[in-house]
């Protein structure tokens, strides 16, 4: 089984991903940790460097390695991911795709401290500013994450939410 969890950045996924990959008794991996081990850069220091163009022809690049290389897994992708290259397509086609739509205040609280990291919101010096633009992402994503067979709408998922999801979506797919 592949698993794939999308969403906005802060929703999650990488926590829900470990959790759930430990309970599958999978590979988990972060595909930003993957393309940061494969470039030997930081993803800020790549969109510093390169630009967003080039970050995400690398991120196309190691989604399909990691699907390639993994006949089961947990995939926490980067926020952007299925927005770009077709990537969506890719994760539907090879696996069960988790959208955490997580509400806008929720990833502010999330994100607050830690939006300067995120080359996407470094930009936004205060809360109101993250909020503004994270609604701005989040509705030029909307409809990319809106494909997923799959949604957990709770600010936590927790493994046995998403077990449910899965069961359920499995009886009736």
């Amino acid at each position: 089984m592949r698993l794939y969890l999308i969403g906005m950045p802060g929703a999650g996924k990488s926590t829900l991903g470990r959790a759930l990959a430990q309970s599958y008794g999978v590979p988990f991996v972060d595909l930003d940790a993957e393309i940061v081990a494969r470039e030997q850069r930081s993803i800020p220091e790549l969109f510093a460097q390169e630009g967003e163009e080039y970050f995400r022809q690398r991120e196309a690049d190691a989604l399909q390695a990691v699907v390639a290389r993994y006949p089961a897994l947990v995939l926490a992708t980067g926020g952007g991911t299925p927005c770009f290259h077709h990537n969506l397509e890719l994760l539907l086609e090879t696996g069960l795709t988790l959208y955490l739509a997580v509400p806008v205040p929720e990833l502010v609280r999330r994100l607050l401290h830690s939006a300067a990291a995120r080359p996407l919101l470094a930009a936004a010096p205060d809360a109101a500013a993250l909020e503004a633009r994270l609604h701005e992402t989040l509705a030029a994503r909307q409809r990319f994450y809106d494909r997923a067979p799959l949604r957990c709408t709770a600010p936590t998922c927790s493994p046995e939410t998403v077990r449910r999801l899965i069961a359920r979506y499995s009886t009736t797919a």
